[in-house]
């Protein structure tokens, strides 16, 4: 375990322990050249942030929209980021590849 993973955790606990719902986001899969690989984690807190990266520009901000909708449902979800129309960018950051990940919310402890 990384000391980006224990960040990732401890923020999950005290989230969890102050009573707000947050979003732990995992990459569970990886096809190509991908910023981050599988097992990589952020944790998405609307309240005070992000802790960890799951490899930032627009598939990062697509994973924070996602959080979003499974904060509000308390559901799940497994969401595809595809960085291969990238392959055409301007930006010599690009990574092409497809990635995978796993959104679940961490519920509040009952007090």
């Amino acid at each position: 375990m990384t000391s980006e993973d224990l960040a990732v955790f401890a923020a999950a606990e005290q989230a969890a322990a102050e009573g707000r719902p947050v979003v732990l986001a995992t990459i569970v899969r990886c096809k190509g050249s991908t910023p981050r690989g599988i097992g990589s984690k952020m944790l998405v807190d609307p309240e005070r942030g992000l802790t960890g990266t799951v490899g930032g520009g627009c598939g990062e901000a697509e994973v924070i929209e996602a959080a979003r909708d499974v904060i509000a449902s308390g559901r799940p979800r497994l969401l595809r980021i595809d960085l291969t129309e990238d392959l055409f960018s301007w930006s010599p950051a690009v990574c092409g590849g497809v990635f995978d990940v796993f959104l679940e919310p961490v519920a509040p402890s009952a007090a």
